[in-house]
Order: structure tokens, then sequence, then C-alpha cells
């Protein structure tokens, strides 16, 4: 498209009545884009609207010191099983495996 002083004269006055630049393509009979383009060209801005909300950042919560004295006391060393130290578990008679069954049976009924 191309801009005579008139299309110019009239950009500049919608855009100070506020109106957007798609109001004005349409009323100019051009795309939005080469409004926007004009608008650029010539110094044309809005000004900056405010947030509409306002964020409180707030300071993270000061952790409390812990007082536990299992915590306080220091590790002497890492102690690991290997696996013959470990114990094995203990191993059961199939008599004493159904004792313990009818026991258990026995108690929740």
């Amino acid at each position: 498209m191309g801009w005579d002083a008139k299309d110019i004269t009239l950009l500049t006055k919608l855009w100070s009545a506020g109106q957007s630049a798609t109001q004005i393509a349409r009323r100019l009979g051009c795309s939005r884009n080469a409004v926007c383009g004009m608008l650029t060209r010539q110094g044309l801005k809005r000004g900056r609207r405010p947030p509409t909300a306002r964020p409180k950042i707030r300071r993270p919560p000061k952790l409390k010191p812990m007082t536990s004295t299992a915590c306080a006391r220091a590790v002497a060393k890492k102690v690991s099983r290997s696996t013959t130290e470990r114990q094995q578990p203990k191993e059961f008679s199939r008599q004493q495996l159904y004792a313990m069954l009818a026991e258990a049976v026995k108690n929740t009924g």
C-alpha cells in the first residue's frame, strides 16, 4: 500500500484516539502489519500499561535448627556388612510353619 499524507494523518489521529491497529487497518483498507510498520516508522508508541497484578515477592522462611541429639552427633564411620557377615534368615520346618499358620488363623477369626 502506498502511504500518502492523508493516510498518515488519519493513522496518527486514530492511533492517538486509542483505536487498535486492526481497527485502523480496516478503516484504511490495508493489513494490520502495514499499519504496525507505519506506526513504527512514524515513531508512534502507546504508553506501556501497568501490570494488572502486583505480585509480592516473599523471602523464603528460615529453617529452624534441629535440636535432636541424634542428628547432632557426628557419625564416626560408615558401617557396611558384607554378604558373608549378614545374618541368614532362620529356617523353619514344615511342621513349625503349619503351626504358625494355624496360630495366625486362630488370632484373626
